[in-house]
């Protein structure tokens, strides 16, 4: 733009001129006119000339900023679709992984729902359901007491009356001989706890239940309570929390029955507990026998003791007479030797010299 103005400014001196030599001279202003326009025609071409370049430099210039500008754009492009390629790819990756997991936890889930049905026909059974509790009453025993402690705990021991306990407890006195009976009183359990049977089958349902677990009960009391070779009461192992929760929470009268009949309703919790307390009370028994016996025999080393410090006094008592008497015999001896040494030293000549002259 500047160039532009430049040149018609030029421009216009130059008419300007023109203008003023057409008054003093025509000659002269052909010859200047054709001089000036080459003049004008060459300042035109240099300065297109130099325009051209100027714009062209320009543009190069700026086509180079402009280059420059998108590389570093698209570089800055595609550095940010790396990184974001990236993180893609890790939370692609993320949740193939956690699509595994789900997959591998449905595929356990619908294992778990056929280890359920096959246990719930499993214990429809009663056979299996008895054993089913046995087994989970073993189990409490061995980890409490340990394996095979026939000191404290035998499995399916015969009493007297000719009847067959799931095991018995060997407990120290008050308690004594303890018999536990696992039972599993469980299909009119499931009928009244089911939301989708009506009113009066759950009503019905509740009623067989409680009278099953009496029944257990009885059953227990009868067998398992034998004047003379058991205690008092006797223990009713249910291997389902759930049933002894229910009875707990919601039937008061089955456990009063209970008490009256002297039996301990017990779940594998409960139970676990009571079995632990019974073992402490137990090694706290043996501490206290063998304190017992290391008190009898720490009183009898005392009374050894005194003895002998009497006899050691008594002792002590003959060797100082033995010694006065050591003493007193030494004593005499260098009596007895001084006097053999004045003996010894006695001189017998002058005394037999006189001797002969007085007898002269």
């Amino acid at each position: 733009m500047e160039y532009i103005i430049i040149g018609l400014l030029i421009l216009i001196i130059i008419l300007l001129f023109i203008l003023l030599l057409k008054k003093n001279n025509n000659i002269d202003i052909v010859d200047r006119m054709s001089t000036l326009e080459k003049n004008l025609t060459k300042d035109i071409g240099d300065f297109k000339y130099d325009f051209s370049n100027s714009l062209r430099t320009d543009f190069e210039h700026q086509e180079q900023v402009i280059e420059r500008r998108l590389n570093l754009i698209n570089e800055k492009v595609n550095e940010r679709l790396d990184v974001n390629f990236e993180k893609t790819n890790k939370t692609f990756a993320g949740v193939l992984e956690r699509l595994s997991k789900i997959d591998e936890a449905q595929k356990k889930i619908d294992l778990l729902s056929t280890d359920i049905v096959s246990l719930q026909s499993i214990l429809t059974d009663k056979k299996t359901r008895g054993i089913f509790g046995e087994v989970n009453l073993n189990m409490i025993l061995s980890n409490v007491f340990g394996e095979r402690n026939d000191q404290i705990y035998r499995l399916q021991y015969a009493l007297p009356n000719n009847t067959i306990t799931d095991a018995i407890l060997f407990a120290p006195k008050p308690l004594g001989t303890i018999c536990i009976d696992s039972k599993f009183p469980l299909e009119n359990y499931q009928i009244f706890i089911d939301r989708g049977r009506s009113k009066a089958e759950r009503e019905e349902a509740l009623k067989l239940f409680k009278i099953d677990v009496k029944r257990h009960i009885d059953a227990i009391s009868t067998k398992y309570i034998i004047d003379g070779a058991t205690a008092k009461q006797a223990i009713m192992f249910l291997p389902a929390e759930a049933i002894f929760a229910e009875i707990n929470a919601y039937h008061t009268d089955i456990l009063n029955y209970a008490y009256k009949k002297h039996v301990w309703i017990t779940s594998p919790t409960t139970l676990m507990s009571t079995l632990t307390i019974i073992s402490m009370i137990i090694k706290d028994m043996e501490r206290d026998k063998y304190a017992k016996i290391i008190h009898n025999e720490l009183n009898k080393l005392g009374i050894e003791f005194g003895r002998y410090k009497e006899r050691w006094d008594h002792l002590s008592k003959s060797i100082e007479t033995v010694n006065k008497d050591v003493l007193s015999i030494h004593t005499t001896t260098d009596k007895i030797s001084k006097r053999f040494e004045s003996i010894n030293n006695v001189d017998f000549a002058p005394t037999l010299i006189n001797s002969k002259n007085d007898g002269d």
